[in-house]
């Protein structure tokens, strides 16, 4: 008789806390736009004094065309009106929407993150089972040695080693390319830290749950090992793995700028690196949104996800 009213006040509860993190969101954005826009203004040059053989008056006409030629302050209530309006601009070196430049750049980005998150999740869950089920024998010990190992190389160092292993001395990978998109060694670059990360943390966190008392109640009840395992060890020990998903997912996506250089992958993050290489302003300005929207989104999703799995979680 009572469920009804506790859970149309979880409901409340739950509305109330996303509203309030939409409204934090929209502010740290404003912060976001505010400090990007002014510190790539403050630095000296601009987009068109590389250009060669442009005139003084073609660059006054150029600098006219996308308010350049007006003060800070005021570029940057233009821009934001027109970001208001949907409008993220044209690059200012090649005369597309940035809009479509994002989509295409993205679409890479997100097939290459969204891989290797999955491969991280899973065979870190499996490798961290497996650690807290062999506890101070062998395959715990090989599986610990190996996460420490890949846990302590940075992705752009792994990513150089396979490339020059399997792709330069050995030949059985191709390079990733336009027309052979091999998604495999970038994959096992940005995998390997997160997935030795979740490695550590299943096992921890299992070997926590496995000694609750509820465990062993199931266990002096004569609950098979199976069922003990997944139903009651492994799914409250994920609860942590879950928390970290969500920012683990956000990293990938927007720190993946390195290895897709080292690949020469043509993903969001060389984009954004391209736009900071030609002073292209509005491409710096719309990827550092996007990234910043999505990175904003996935936590929001994580700290939901997180409540619906423990409803003992408090969203504040």
């Amino acid at each position: 008789m009572n469920k009804l009213p506790h859970r149309r006040k979880g409901v409340f509860q739950l509305v109330k806390y996303v509203v309030k993190r939409v409204f934090l969101a929209v502010i740290t954005l404003l912060i976001i736009c505010a400090i990007t826009f002014f510190a790539m203004n403050a630095i000296p040059g601009g987009p068109f004094d590389g250009e060669k053989a442009v005139s003084a008056e073609v660059k006054a006409a150029l600098e006219r065309r996308y308010n350049l030629e007006k003060p800070v302050p005021e570029q940057f209530l233009i821009y934001m009106n027109n970001l208001l309006h949907g409008d993220f601009g044209i690059s200012l070196k090649t005369g597309r929407e940035i809009k479509t430049v994002i989509g295409e750049s993205f679409a890479i980005s997100a097939k290459l993150g969204g891989m290797a998150v999955v491969v991280a999740v899973i065979l870190g869950v499996i490798f961290g089972s497996i650690a807290a089920l062999t506890r101070n024998r062998l395959p715990d010990r090989v599986i610990i040695f190996l996460s420490t190992l890949l846990t302590s190389l940075p992705s752009f160092v792994l990513a150089t080693l396979l490339l020059l292993v399997f792709c330069v001395k050995l030949g059985w990978v191709q390079v990733w390319s336009v027309t052979d998109r091999n998604y495999v060694l970038p994959v096992i670059s940005l995998a390997a830290y997160p997935m030795a990360y979740i490695t550590r943390l299943t096992k921890t966190s299992m070997l926590d749950v496995m000694g609750q008392d509820y465990v062993r109640t199931a266990r002096a009840k004569g609950v098979s090992s199976f069922k003990t395992i997944f139903k009651h060890t492994l799914r409250n020990a994920l609860i942590p793995v879950i928390t970290y998903v969500g920012p683990m997912t956000a990293s990938i996506l927007t720190g993946s700028l390195v290895v897709e250089q080292i690949f020469t992958i043509g993903g969001l993050g060389a984009k954004f690196v391209e736009g900071i290489t030609n002073r292209d302003y509005t491409l710096i300005m719309g990827t550092t949104i996007f990234l910043a929207v999505l990175m904003v989104v996935v936590n929001l999703l994580t700290d939901i996800v997180y409540k619906l799995v423990d409803p003992r979680i408090k969203l504040d």
